[in-house]
């Protein structure tokens, strides 16, 4: 384990892995069942809050459920905060 935490190299490593393996690719499929979760629109409030936290952790939580169901699942505003 580096002693040093280096985001550059380590943001560059996952960015090749996700390119590579198409994860965040996202496809048409007229078989599987489509669910929407929208965890709340972005607003220009302030500074980031545990009720972000709150929010975003039930919107996750539901989606992963909906995608272990088989469902194709769109989460359209994700994160987008600057931390």
């Amino acid at each position: 384990m580096e002693e040093h935490y280096k985001p550059f190299t380590i943001e560059q490593t996952a960015q090749q892995q996700w390119a590579e393996s198409g994860v965040f690719r996202a496809l048409e499929s007229s078989t599987q069942e489509k669910y929407y979760c929208l965890s709340m629109f972005p607003y220009p409030s302030g500074k980031l809050h545990m009720g972000h936290v709150r929010n975003y952790s039930i919107g996750d939580v539901i989606s992963r459920y909906q995608r272990m169901l088989g469902k194709k699942v769109l989460q359209p505003i994700y994160h987008n905060y600057i931390w």
